[in-house]
């Protein structure tokens, strides 16, 4: 079976199948880049990451796009209001190109943290304004805009599809449109692509219509077209953006061109905190970095970046997800089990007979790695993905309680892990077995004194204290295996 996804155009799950064979284009929308990155932003971008890596594993060719929206995006989505960047600017004192630098670098220092892969270009809108004043031309000069008093307005009647991403009928947007429409309009329901500046606007540029700034929608249209071609394979982005963003998005494409915008439509869900939507005004509202640091009212401790990861895994990506403290504190458990074992393989390779993968190892192998791309391939089902690797780390604490299990049999393990874990999911990283291996080597010493101890208290029958040291080491998730002869190991739960 291959690939298939979800495409929101079609309301089915469709067998992928991209433009050109071979090569994948994906565009998904950037953040409008005022503040810093939240939860919603890391389900967001952790799910289109996801999908970037499958990609490549499955061996396409991808560019992947995620645009920065720094111009345009205006505080109501009805083409009313200021722009988000100026609002804050003017809160923090600064100019507006200074808070999307300072913005841009936190988003991506907190995407580096959840190992989400750089895309390939990341465009902003404000460095795209000669493209997007040739696209309106196009729209005024094929009759699908107009402008009014400065501003030019995209004519939804003259589309005759728009609606169809969202389902929704131009003559129901029309009759609950609000009583004090834009005058400037034709239609309640058309957009600006081009809004005429205020005087004291200071994010605008010249054109044809005077000094003004592009509508929030152009930009992505323009963008997607200049670095992935006029028909995209696929298009991303949060289930929010559907209408109008995408919608409108769709309607600017396709009235220049002619051809299908996009292909395939992927959106992933929401996220509520504690069963409640996440908002600023409710106090449930958690940054990245709050995550990281532990630093929020609603969180206990700080969490491993990969753990918040790997909570994010553990749903459908069109499934909303629900962060709560407990749901962090046991993906974080689950996380330090997969790095625990991925560790212990690698520790234990260079201690391991030379020899060739077991045959039956092999088979287990084999048969993790069909049930992982099965579960990819069924629209991206990661809880399902994830559910191997936890199949992995108990076959690698079997393997590693035998001692003539070969270096070529933990290489092996080790392999998939990094294959998928690493590659695709990307919570196993190359560098578990050497980041912090002095505390390792720290943590082994001290356990073998306590070994040490157990020994000489069994050996005078002091079984109370043996048991006791036992029992303490077991309270910090250290698991003792005596072995024949009386010797024993550790290894943790």
């Amino acid at each position: 079976m291959g690939l298939k996804l979800y495409n929101t155009l079609t309301r089915q799950v469709e067998e992928f199948e991209p433009v050109q064979e071979g090569r994948v284009g994906m565009y998904v929308c950037g953040p409008t880049v005022y503040g810093h990155a939240h939860l919603g932003h890391a389900k967001s971008y952790v799910s289109f990451d996801v999908l970037a890596r499958y990609l490549r594993y499955l061996g396409y060719s991808l560019t992947y796009v995620q645009n920065i929206t720094d111009v345009g995006h205006l505080t109501d989505d009805a083409d009313e209001g200021e722009d988000k960047l100026a609002v804050a600017a003017r809160k923090e004192h600064k100019h507006p190109m200074e808070l999307a630098e300072f913005y841009t670098a936190s988003y991506f220092r907190d995407m580096d943290e959840l190992n989400c892969v750089r895309p390939d270009i990341s465009p902003r809108a404000s460095g795209h304004i000669p493209e997007q004043i040739a696209l309106v031309k196009k729209l005024l000069e094929k009759g699908f805009a107009y402008e009014s008093n400065g501003s030019v307005y995209f004519d939804v009647a003259r589309f005759n599809e728009y609606g169809k991403l969202s389902g929704r009928k131009l003559e129901d947007m029309q009759a609950g449109a609000r009583i004090d429409v834009n005058p400037e309009k034709k239609n309640p329901a058309d957009f600006a692509v081009w809004k005429k500046a205020e005087p004291n606007h200071i994010m605008q540029w010249d054109s044809p219509w005077g000094m003004g700034y592009p509508g929030w929608h152009l930009e992505c249209s323009v963008m997607s077209m200049k670095y992935l071609g006029e028909t995209v394979d696929i298009h991303g982005g949060g289930l929010e953006n559907q209408f109008p963003h995408h919608e409108c998005e769709i309607a600017q494409a396709e009235a220049v061109t002619g051809k299908p915008f996009v292909k395939y439509w992927l959106h992933n869900n929401m996220v509520t905190v504690n069963g409640t939507k996440m908002g600023k005004s409710l106090n449930n509202f958690i940054l990245c970095s709050e995550l990281f640091s532990g630093e929020h009212e609603l969180l206990s401790r700080g969490y491993d970046p990969l753990a918040v990861r790997q909570l994010i895994l553990n749903s459908h990506y069109r499934s909303p997800i629900d962060f709560s403290d407990a749901a962090l504190t046991s993906a974080q458990s689950g996380y330090d089990r997969i790095t625990d074992a991925v560790v212990a393989v690698r520790k234990q390779m260079g201690n391991a007979a030379e020899g060739e993968i077991d045959a039956e190892v092999a088979k287990q192998l084999e048969e993790a790695k069909a049930k992982f791309e099965r579960a990819m391939n069924d629209d991206l089902n990661t809880a399902v993905a994830l559910s191997v690797m936890f199949d992995l780390v108990k076959l690698s604490n079997k393997l590693l309680e035998d001692e003539k299990t070969t270096k070529g049999t933990l290489a092996a393990v080790d392999g998939m892990f990094r294959r998928l874990g690493g590659d695709v999911l990307g919570i196993v990283k190359d560098e578990y077995a050497q980041a912090g291996a002095g505390d390792e080597e720290l943590l082994d010493h001290l356990i073998g004194m306590m070994i040490e101890q157990r020994q000489q208290a069994r050996k005078n029958k002091d079984f109370a204290t043996a048991d006791g040291i036992r029992d303490k080491l077991s309270e910090f998730g250290i698991l003792l295996e005596d072995k024949p002869g009386g010797a024993s190991t550790w290894r943790r739960k």
